[in-house]
């Protein structure tokens, strides 16, 4: 199953800030790539959001109505030193928000992480509140990671930070709003770059890949601790990862292999399989959706070319075959899928000159692309 529709581009003018949001002007209105994570989200009122980097700060767009087609944007965010934005979103629709910023005193390099919150779709996010830092000794600060979060079924968020000794820790708020102590998951020989998701039911996982292969934690039920499971051993490109629940409390993971052979997804039961592909750039991106009547997985990613490449298969039957279909012009990074409120798959990427591009189902009887958004 695959796409035939290589759409056309098609240019909408810019858009003033509504009420309470904070207009972008030239010099930081420019996207600089996605935040990491799942970065094209749906919110409780059926609209949908994309998010990306921007200097000093994030850009979001916002569809005007559920379904679209058009969009609100983009709306600038300050968040001053703040670096590699990441996004997680729970059952509540609140996107979660979370950064690196790095300062330097005369004696030592600290890193602090910081999170904020987005409680309604178009509305301002909240302040930007401090974590901390997983060291408190100077010469140890400055050895954390990138940040990761997802969010647990009581709406409360995760926050992973690989650590000094390269595994990693997590700091998580508990029911009341409070953030829990840092808290060492352990591991080691781990890349970067992790991705972390939850289930339907709130279980909360991470996965990062690592010089033996790709790295599992996981709750064994809602609201318990993430406990180290066992490694996949397949060598994956750091920053690749995705996650997907393909069945009720069961993910499948897809990566980029890290001598370029292609795509490749793992779940419990079924080991590593094999899902074509050529060499890529960036995490991939996975979502499910309604396709000719049939539950489909949809997967894309950012060629070395730099365009969208997009397939589609039958959930959980990988061996129906997948047909790959470069689409778009060339992007930035990763590209995002999302499901409309009319059940359409929609794909986002950010453009070479740093702009929201959207393309959508034209219906779900087939994956049949619209023309192209520049937003």
């Amino acid at each position: 199953m695959g796409t035939r529709s290589k759409g056309r581009t098609q240019t909408s003018p810019p858009h003033a800030a509504g009420p309470g949001q904070t207009p972008a002007h030239d010099w930081n209105s420019v996207a600089l790539g996605p935040l990491t994570g799942r970065w094209l989200l749906a919110g409780k009122d059926g609209r949908l959001t994309a998010y990306a980097r921007a200097e000093d700060g994030l850009l979001r767009w916002t569809e005007r109505s559920p379904g679209g087609p058009d969009w609100h944007g983009p709306d600038f965010f300050p968040a001053e030193g703040l670096t590699d934005l990441a996004v997680g979103q729970g059952a509540d629709g609140y996107a979660h928000f979370v950064g690196r910023r790095r300062t330097r005193s005369e004696d030592a390099e600290r890193v602090t992480y910081h999170h904020a919150v987005q409680y309604q779709s178009g509305r301002p996010l909240g302040p930007w509140d401090s974590l901390g830092t997983l060291y408190q000794r100077p010469e140890m600060s400055h050895r954390g990671g990138p940040p990761s979060v997802a969010v647990d079924g009581r709406g409360a968020p995760y926050v992973f930070v690989r650590n000094a000794g390269r595994g990693f820790h997590v700091r998580r708020q508990d029911p009341k709003g409070n953030w829990a102590a840092w808290d060492d998951l352990h591991g080691s020989k781990t890349f970067e770059r992790a991705c972390a998701g939850s289930t339907a039911e709130g279980r909360v996982l991470l996965a990062a890949p690592g010089e033996k292969g790709v790295c599992l934690w996981a709750q064994q039920h809602p609201g318990g601790p993430p406990a180290k499971g066992a490694d996949i051993p397949y060598l994956a490109q750091d920053g690749s990862l995705c996650m997907v629940e393909t069945a009720p409390g069961r993910v499948t993971h897809f990566w980029h292999a890290a001598d370029g052979s292609g795509v490749f997804g793992h779940r419990e039961g079924a080991g590593v399989l094999a899902v074509g592909g050529g060499p890529g750039h960036g995490a991939l991106a996975a979502v499910r959706a309604v396709v000719d009547g049939y539950d489909c997985t949809v997967l894309a990613y950012r060629t070395v070319g730099g365009r969208t490449a997009l397939a589609a298969y039958p959930t959980e039957h990988e061996a129906a075959g997948l047909w790959w279909t470069e689409i778009g012009e060339e992007g930035l990074d990763a590209p995002a899928l999302a499901v409309d409120a009319l059940g359409r798959v929609v794909i986002a990427s950010i453009s070479a000159r740093g702009e929201l591009l959207v393309t959508r189902q034209k219906d779900t009887t087939a994956l049949s692309l619209g023309r192209w958004q520049r937003c």
